[in-house]
């Protein structure tokens, strides 16, 4: 099995990886989102956080979730449905690959997912890509603070637990100003062991400058 149909069958039942991460939905409420606005949920799983962000959009507004996982997109489209919510789209998708226009979105959120992504450069590409400019981006993820072992980085199992796929903080933080992002904000950080390894989950705001 691949990594990425191991992260599938993992999220077929799982909504979040790690109690260790922030993974509770506090990231739609980082980017100050005001009525009319579009955001955009990577690795929305059953989609909650896309239904908070759809109320507080209202309905001028959108909220969109990209999951890898077809089962968690079709779990959020039934949440959707029985909560009546109508300002949301849900798609299948790699967020190395974001199947969005251009410069879309007021705001983009991600809550342990961006881990998965096997060229994390070409991850935060892609989100710089869907943002408007001088939109907003919080996203919480987990990082290696020593260095994993090769069998860790090859093991399918690891990156769907959420740490095969980890990279070191320094290197995290360069893929994210590779994409274009100037300043980066470190909103909360906090270390843990994870498997016998030192891990840390951070959250970081970024705003997409663009000069003209």
């Amino acid at each position: 099995m691949d990594i990425k149909e191991a992260v599938k069958q993992r999220y077929a039942d799982e909504a979040c990886c790690d109690d260790n991460l922030s993974c509770g939905g506090q990231n739609v409420y980082l980017v100050d989102l005001k009525a009319g606005q579009w955001l955009l949920d990577i690795g929305c799983g059953r989609g909650s956080d896309v239904l908070k962000a759809a109320a507080l959009v209202g309905e001028q507004g959108k909220a969109v979730g990209v999951d890898l996982s077809p089962d968690m997109i079709k779990a959020a489209a039934t949440a959707a449905e029985q909560q009546g919510v109508s300002n949301v789209e849900f798609y299948q998708g790699d967020v190395e690959a974001l199947p969005l226009p251009d410069s879309v979105f007021d705001a983009v959120i991600s809550d342990c997912a961006i881990n998965h992504a096997l060229d994390k450069k070409r991850a935060y590409a892609e989100i710089f890509r869907v943002l408007k400019p001088q939109g907003v981006m919080v996203v919480s993820d987990v990082v290696a603070l020593e260095t994993l072992p090769q069998e860790i980085k090859d093991d399918p199992a690891a990156w769907a637990d959420c740490f095969g796929g980890a990279i070191s903080e320094e290197d995290y933080i360069d893929a994210v100003k590779a994409a274009g992002f100037a300043e980066i904000d470190m909103l909360k950080r906090r270390e843990y062991i994870k498997n016998g390894y030192k891990m840390a989950s951070i959250t970081l705001k970024a705003v997409k400058e663009v000069i003209s």
